[in-house]
């Protein structure tokens, strides 16, 4: 009897082997593809979409200038403000300052004009300088104060959460008439939990992030329970007070899905640095999603108050 060769006896084996992944696949595919379970397969890959987001666009870049991509219609209007309104003026305005002053330093100086003017009043020259900053605060005001009224006039929320600021994380809780019900704390994670193959930014990344629908007006219910916080999302163009025994609001609309960041931004105590705040923003099936995972997860989870210096104490622990 002819021994088989060990080549043709590996060929063998690949052709079996060949045989029974094609037969799998098809099986996969005609499972996924043919029964109920395709559809809860979809919304677990929405649901679990990585968005790639370029440095600026939702944290701050290294060595970043100016402001953050904005991701609200807020965020482009105070950003047109800033950018296309007052940078011209404020610019032009040093660059004439500049040169009059480079003008009086070469004209009246003492070598070139030993005799000075008795000049003490010019009645045109008073006008001006009086009217063209009243002209120039006009231009200013206009815009700012529709950026203004755009802020503080709210309209019809599709989404309501409100925000509590505590030493030294948030707390966020979802209305059980908008398929909430339920609330969660977002601490800082530590850093030996930081992933950066997942998008984890150090110091800025949280344990439990707020999830919103992109596309929807989103209000923001703010308050605190010790001292005074501050809730800012460079990229959406919020930054609104948390102020104990107050309720102050603001709002705004995600257009890109992602994952934004911001900070406190009073000085609120030792661990002010260690409260970021992380809102992802996704689509409404996958938003949908979360909130049926997000009642069952935070459904028996109380809402917990750290000692003083946990917090600090979880840090140190991570480093």
């Amino acid at each position: 009897m002819r021994n088989k060769s060990p080549v043709s006896g590996a060929h063998s084996a690949m052709s079996a082997l060949r045989r029974y992944s094609l037969a799998a696949g098809f099986g996969l595919f005609s499972l996924a593809t043919c029964s109920p379970f395709a559809a809860l397969a979809q919304q677990a890959q929405n649901a679990q979409k990585v968005i790639v987001q370029a440095p600026g666009d939702g944290f701050p870049a290294p060595g970043q200038l100016g402001m953050q991509t904005p991701n609200s219609p807020i965020a482009e209007e105070i950003q047109f403000l800033h950018n296309d309104i007052l940078m011209p003026i404020i610019t032009i305005i040093s660059l004439f300052v500049l040169a009059l002053l480079v003008y009086v330093v070469l004209r009246f100086n003492e070598k070139t004009n030993p005799t000075p003017s008795r000049t003490t009043h010019h009645a045109l020259l008073e006008v001006a300088w009086t009217i063209i900053p009243v002209m120039i605060l006009v231009v200013i005001a206009i815009p700012s104060f529709r950026l203004l009224t755009h802020q503080l006039v709210i309209p019809q929320p599709d989404v309501t959460i409100k925000v509590t600021g505590n030493q030294w994380y948030w707390s966020y809780a979802y209305p059980k008439d908008q398929g909430g019900g339920f609330g969660f704390d977002s601490f800082l994670k530590p850093e030996d939990q930081i992933d950066p193959s997942k998008g984890d930014i150090w110091l800025l990344s949280v344990d439990n992030e707020a999830v919103v629908p992109v596309g929807k007006n989103v209000l923001i219910q703010m308050t605190a329970s010790d001292v005074i916080h501050s809730f800012t999302v460079p990229a959406f163009g919020v930054r609104i007070d948390a102020v104990p025994g107050r309720l102050n609001t603001a709002w705004f609309r995600a257009e890109r899905e992602g994952v934004y960041y911001g900070q406190c931004s009073k000085i609120c105590g030792k661990d002010h640095a260690f409260m970021p705040i992380a809102v992802r923003v996704v689509s409404e099936q996958a938003y949908a999603l979360w909130l049926a995972q997000a009642q069952k997860k935070f459904a028996q989870v109380p809402n917990s108050m750290p000692a003083p210096g946990q917090v600090a104490e979880a840090l140190q622990s991570g480093n």
